[in-house]
Formats: structure tokens, C-alpha cells, sequence
């Protein structure tokens, strides 16, 4: 098994459970504070169209991995809505769709590929402005984001070696994404913790 492969399969391992900490936290924790419906419906319609550029280009890796995270976006973004998030949040996500679809049908992969690499700016935007903007995270699960990160890092390293410029631009916005948000939840979460200690001495 040669290096990309090698890569190419951690990657996936790292896709197949990355969402699924969200998944369970929304589910254990019965509130959506903090979770971005228009993150997690636009990832799963960017997923799709990864998936789709996977198979059309010959790398089962990048269709399998895209394939599996689409269900799990899907679900989140139900669970969410059923928790509390409105559906008015919905606002990058059908456009992203209408996007992806006329630049794959106009354009082919390389139209796709090119639309690809940067929809992750489009999926990961709002969950950066929600988290941001709300004060309570409590529900935004910062596995799922380390995750984000880690797999960003490996389909960037599988990407320099296959030397797919789409795989590489979209793994730096992953990268960069995921870090702000993560800086966000644990930024808010010690300021909490520390509100919370200076409440309990008082």
C-alpha cells in the first residue's frame, strides 16, 4: 500500500467518525445551542458533491468518506431542527446546491472540483458567525471540530501527493475553519468556567 492510499484510508477512518460526536452530543444533551443548522445542511450537500467528484475522478476513498459524512450532516441537521434551530437559518445551503449542480453540469469535474475547494468556507462560515455571535455552546461538540481539524491535515497531506488542487484548497479552509471554531468554543467555554467559579465564591 503506498503512501496516498495509506493516507487516503486514515482519512476516511477520520470522516466516518468525525460527525458522529455532534450526532451524540445533540442526542444526549436534548438542545441545539450552538449548532449551526445551515453548517450541517450545507456540509451535507457539499459532502454530496464530493462524493460525486470522487467517483467521477477514481478515488473510492474521497466517495466513501464524502458519502458516509453526508448521512451523518443530514441526521445533525434533523436533530437540530427538531431541538430548537430554525429553519430560517437555512440560508448558504440552497444556494450552495444550485451552485455545485451548475458548475458539475456546466463545467464537469473540473468545474466541480473547482466549486469543491472552497465550499468549505460556504459549509464552515455560519458555524463560525454562531458560534461567534451565541453566548451559549453548550451544545456544539468540540470533538467533532479536532476531528475536522485532524482530517483537514491528512486530506491535505493525500492531496500534495496526488496533487489534486482541489483536495489541497479545500483541506487549508478545513484546517483554518475548524481552528477558529475550536478557538471559539474553548475561548467561551473557560470564560464560562471562570464565571462560574466567580459566581461560587461569591
Amino acid at each position: 500500500m503506498d503512501a496516498p492510499s495509506i493516507l487516503g484510508l486514515i482519512g476516511t477512518l477520520i470522516d466516518l467518525i468525525r460527525a458522529a460526536p455532534q450526532l451524540g452530543r445533540l442526542i444526549r444533551a436534548r438542545e441545539s445551542f450552538g449548532v449551526s443548522v445551515d453548517t450541517s445542511g450545507t456540509s451535507c450537500v457539499v459532502s454530496l458533491g464530493w462524493t460525486t467528484y470522487g467517483i467521477i475522478t477514481n478515488q473510492p476513498y474521497v466517495a466513501l468518506a464524502s458519502g458516509v459524512i453526508a448521512s451523518f450532516f443530514f441526521l445533525i441537521t434533523l436533530v437540530a431542527l427538531r431541538l430548537g434551530r430554525s429553519v430560517r437559518e437555512f440560508r448558504i445551503t440552497p444556494l450552495w446546491f444550485i451552485v455545485l449542480l451548475v458548475s458539475g453540469l456546466s463545467f464537469g469535474k473540473n468545474g466541480l472540483g473547482a466549486v469543491l475547494s472552497i465550499s468549505v468556507l460556504a459549509s464552515n462560515i455560519p458555524q463560525i458567525r454562531v458560534a461567534y455571535n451565541e453566548k451559549n455552546l453548550s451544545a456544539l461538540s468540540l470533538e467533532t471540530w479536532l476531528l475536522s481539524l485532524s482530517g483537514g491535515l491528512v486530506w491535505g497531506f493525500y492531496a500534495i501527493l496526488k496533487q489534486d488542487f482541489s483536495i489541497i484548497a479545500s483541506a487549508f479552509f478545513q484546517v483554518t475553519t475548524s481552528a477558529i471554531i475550536i478557538a471559539l468554543k474553548m475561548f467561551k467555554s473557560s470564560n464560562d468556567d471562570t464565571l462560574g467559579q466567580e459566581l461560587a465564591a461569591d
